[in-house]
């Protein structure tokens, strides 16, 4: 007998807002918006959209498929989740958190208070203690240990990779350093369910994203400056950019245009603005905005 199926979507919707990477949430205990697949929808797809706009009023631009997974027992029906990434340009309410809220050793931008960046609760919180971690390990078992932690978290004389941020999420459970795994020795807000780690698949994808398609273009008005373009990608990519690299990657490319129009409101000079050049997207199978290598 085929078991019954029912369709649960689960929406990371993105934003970017005052140099801040957005997702939406919902519930005292954060969770993500999520919502049944309704027979009417054509897709899994257009359902997400629809109904993200039919909760939120943010129209969604790129969206994403995720990942699916399936619970119950066989011959029983069963529930199916499927989570997307959608980017809006859209933020209003408080129901709007960023991302580093929840993943607080993610962003090395170097913005916040003294003492308190990634890259400082890295070397001061998490590598003490997955090194401690790592030593409780059978003998045989550390030298995996230490790699894997060396890896993720770019330990060990090893670069940092943004788009690690699933497995440094799944690294801190397996070491039980999180909420999720029964403590909180690692700073950042827990979520209900596994929406964490479905926010962290998202981050990751979204990083990784951003290096081979133009997806950061839905992320900023129709008309931008080539800084707030940069402090876009460095939001999500948790780190910053060279200047004259990024640009020069950026026009050489030919993936902007000039409006012709300059805009006041950068607090110096005068900036041009730009837009993005759609056409690139047929003139080009692969089109991005590949992040320079910071040194």
């Amino acid at each position: 007998m085929t078991a019954d199926l029912s369709a649960e979507l689960v929406a990371v919707v993105t934003a970017v807002d005052d140099d801040r990477p957005l997702v939406l949430t919902s519930g005292e205990r954060p969770r993500l918006p999520a919502g049944a697949l309704r027979s009417e929808h054509r897709s899994m797809q257009a359902g997400l959209s629809a109904w993200v706009e039919q909760q939120t009023g943010h129209r969604l631009g790129y969206v994403e498929q995720l990942y699916t997974f399936a619970d119950g027992d066989p011959g029983a029906r069963r529930a199916v989740s499927v989570s997307y990434l959608g980017l809006t340009r859209a933020v209003s309410g408080p129901l709007w958190r960023d991302w580093y809220a929840f993943f607080p050793w993610e962003d090395h931008r170097g913005l916040e208070q003294p003492g308190t960046s990634g890259a400082l609760l890295v070397e001061r919180t998490v590598a003490p203690l997955l090194t401690e971690w790592v030593e409780s390990a059978p003998r045989g078992e550390r030298s995996a240990r230490r790699r894997r932690a060396d890896i993720c978290f770019g330990l060990g004389g090893r670069a940092w990779a943004p788009e690690l941020a699933l497995q440094r999420y799944e690294l801190l459970w397996e070491a039980g350093l999180i909420p999720e795994a029964g403590a909180s020795l690692v700073p950042g807000d827990p979520m209900e369910s596994d929406h964490r780690r479905i926010l962290a698949t998202a981050l990751s994808r979204l990083r990784a994203t951003i290096q081979y398609r133009p997806v950061v273009f839905e992320l900023v008005p129709e008309t931008f400056t080539l800084g707030r373009l940069q402090r876009t990608v460095e939001a999500l990519a948790g780190r910053r950019l060279h200047k004259q690299n990024f640009r020069r990657l950026v026009t050489g490319q030919e993936l902007v245009e000039e409006t012709g129009q300059i805009s006041a409101d950068t607090g110096g000079r005068p900036a041009r603005l730009y837009r993005f050049r759609r056409a690139v997207l047929d003139e080009r199978q692969v089109a991005g905005t590949k992040l320079p290598t910071p040194r």
